[in-house]
Formats: C-alpha cells, sequence, structure tokens
C-alpha cells in the first residue's frame, strides 16, 4: 500500500464566483428587457380583437335593429345590452360606443381605448352604417382592423 506523505489539497467547489453570478444578472436582465416589452405589445393586441369583436357585434345588432324599425338606435336594451353606453368590453380595457345621425338613419360606433390601453397606437376603433372601419391612432387601419 502506497501512503502519501505530501499535503495534497483538493479544491471543493464552495459556489458560484461574483464574475458567475454577475454574468447570470446581465443575461437575465437582457432577457426581460426584450421579453417584457414583446408580452404587453402581444396582450394589447389581444385586448384589441375583443375591441373589434364587440364592435362589429354592435355592428350587427344595429342592422338588425334597422332592419325591423327602419332607424338606427342608441339605446341599449332595445339592442340587447344592459346598462347605458358607454359600454365597457375587453375586461374594461375598451368602451363601445354609439353615435346617431339626424335622423336616425346613420350612426358610428366607437371602441375607445381605456387605461393602459390607451398607448396602443391603433386608437380609437370606428365603424359605420356603410361598414367603413377606420381608426384613430397613428397606425394604418388596415393592419388595425386585421
Amino acid at each position: 500500500m502506497m501512503q502519501f506523505t505530501g499535503s495534497v489539497r483538493t479544491r471543493l467547489s464552495a459556489g458560484f464566483t461574483l464574475i458567475e453570478l454577475m454574468v447570470v444578472v446581465v443575461i437575465a436582465t437582457i432577457l426581460v428587457t426584450i421579453a417584457i416589452p414583446s408580452y404587453n405589445a402581444q396582450m394589447r393586441e389581444s385586448r384589441r380583437t375583443e375591441a373589434r369583436t364587440a364592435l362589429l357585434e354592435l355592428a350587427a345588432r344595429e342592422e338588425r335593429y334597422f332592419a325591423t324599425n327602419a332607424a338606427y338606435s342608441s339605446t341599449p336594451a332595445s339592442l340587447g345590452y344592459t346598462g347605458s353606453f358607454p359600454q365597457s368590453v375587453g375586461s374594461g380595457y375598451y368602451e363601445l360606443n354609439v353615435a346617431l345621425g339626424n335622423p336616425a338613419t346613420t350612426y358610428t360606433a366607437t371602441a375607445a381605448p381605456q387605461g393602459n390601453q390607451a398607448v396602443d397606437s391603433c386608437g380609437t376603433f370606428q365603424i359605420d352604417n356603410t361598414g367603413s372601419q377606420t381608426v384613430s391612432g397613428s397606425t394604418a387601419a388596415s393592419t388595425c382592423w386585421q
């Protein structure tokens, strides 16, 4: 049997060095910096979908009402809604409203962004009795209404 008489030091790993820890922090910071704005943009886009759907539903209800009454309505109850206009849609991120022309043979329905959604580049969605779809924001209507 062989014995070692000299002092042999074995290096045991006792944890991370400060440099390794800082590299991990920098990488995590970069990932968060990229991920959060992307997540927020996706959430705004999904809320837009809810607003467009609610606005198109309101337009369909107006057309059904017009077919039987020869006029449009701004009364929520006659269109099948409860409460009054503006109606909150999309978990409160948009407010749905309708404005009638004089006489009530034209209308413009809007979905205006509220709260955090107000920074959305599409702005307020609008549809009228001719089916014209527009937005008030800086992004093209064709992009926002897709």
